[in-house]
């Protein structure tokens, strides 16, 4: 299985379009469910049921060399965890694939904690990610704000078993970097929000853990920001899979 060592082991997937397709810019796939965020969870969730959308690696593929990955120690990717790590880290470990496999600029989709990654390599990328597609997007809620250090919890149970030697400082130390703040989406500012020349294109959230509250605010903030309301299920087959690769030939149309 593809691996790519970056001081972290990267476990990345590629799925590219026919000899005949048209093909747009590469497509980095950030996947949900948390720190546990892995390739499969695109396909299904924690306890196997199917997802209520498309299969990213599938549809965008059609037209786009599509690379998916899961995140440092998820899956089969593995990392140490150090004092200092943080959403940089994961940044980092986003590009470093990409730059081995000579990808230069990007479209990038992330779903729930993949879309705060997404944001923040916005930020700290913005010449290399051509557009965004924040998928249920994770963000600040005084009702969600116990939920977030049992979503980290769930994660280090099933990560401890390979960080064996990793103290519980570290876990900690990482649990602050990137949720110790109690504003907006956790990796990135509002104030960059305002600022970015990205496209985002936010596909809205409607849980608790997703806050619809969050998903209108990232459109409303953005310069280049849009909306939209309803795309799960199968009724909306078509304002996912077409919404999101016409979102990508526009963005990649503006240049």
């Amino acid at each position: 299985m593809p691996t790519i060592a970056l001081g972290a082991s990267i476990h990345y997937e590629t799925y590219a379009p026919g000899p005949d397709a048209p093909q747009g810019l590469p497509v980095l796939l950030l996947a949900p469910g948390g720190l546990r965020s892995r390739i499969g969870l695109w396909r299904h969730t924690h306890d196997g049921r199917p997802r209520p959308w498309p299969d990213p690696t599938v549809e965008l593929a059609r037209a786009h060399r599509v690379v998916a990955l899961d995140q440092r120690n998820a899956g089969l990717s593995r990392a140490p965890v150090r004092p200092d790590d943080g959403w940089h880290s994961f940044a980092a470990d986003h590009l470093g694939v990409l730059d081995a496999l000579g990808i230069a600029r990007f479209h990038v989709v992330g779903a729930c904690i993949g879309a705060s990654f997404a944001l923040r390599l916005a930020e700290c990328a913005p010449q290399r990610v051509a557009s965004a597609v924040l998928q249920q997007p994770i963000g600040w809620t005084a009702e969600n704000a116990l939920l977030r250090p049992e979503s980290f919890e769930a994660w280090a149970r099933d990560a401890r078993p390979w960080l064996p030697g990793v103290p519980e400082a570290h876990l900690r130390a990482l649990e602050r970097n990137l949720f110790g703040g109690d504003d907006f989406v956790f990796s990135v500012s509002r104030q960059f929000v305002r600022e970015t020349q990205t496209p985002l294109l936010v596909l809205a959230g409607n849980d608790v853990h997703h806050p619809a509250e969050t998903s209108r605010e990232l459109a409303a903030l953005a310069r280049r920001g849009r909306l939209v309301p309803q795309w799960t299920g199968e009724a909306h087959r078509a304002t996912y899979v077409q919404g999101i690769l016409e979102f990508f030939r526009q963005a990649e149309a503006a240049g």
